[in-house]
């Protein structure tokens, strides 16, 4: 089991990895399933349009794509995110960068252990999840 952060195209947040690593991977156990390998890639609004034009068909800016790779019980999967949009989001909804940064690491968690979002009910069951873990992550970053 593996977490790494990289960054494509913008600098590397600003965050404490190891911390964030130890609680990705207890959200994980959490849900009773194990952590395999997640990869974590930190990048610009273009180079997140440019994946979800090639993958996904869809031609408009978002703030994450999770490519799942999980097997059985195992989580794995790529997390693309960007930092522009995190950014903004951040700004939009009045919460500090880290605390959105956080959100949308663990949301793409969630997408990999099996959450969906499409559905209003789906997306209240996700934002609670998200509130649920995010008082998980420890503090002093």
């Amino acid at each position: 089991m593996e977490i790494y952060f990289h960054v494509e195209d913008v600098g590397l947040p600003n965050l404490d990895y190891k911390k964030a690593e130890k609680w990705l991977i207890s959200v994980v156990t959490t849900e009773k399933k194990f952590c395999g390998n997640l990869n974590f890639i930190f990048c610009s609004d273009q180079h997140i349009l440019e994946i979800n034009k090639q993958y996904l068909n869809h031609d408009y800016f978002t703030d994450i794509i999770t490519f799942d790779y999980s097997e059985g019980e195992t989580v794995s999967g790529d997390v693309f995110i960007s930092v522009e949009r995190v950014g903004e989001n951040a700004n939009l909804f009045g919460v500090e960068f880290l605390n959105e940064l956080k959100r949308v690491c663990v949301h793409g968690v969630l997408h990999l252990i099996g959450y969906k979002d499409i559905t209003t009910k789906e997306k209240v069951l996700m934002t609670s999840k998200e509130n649920e873990y995010l008082l998980m992550f420890p503090q002093a970053i």
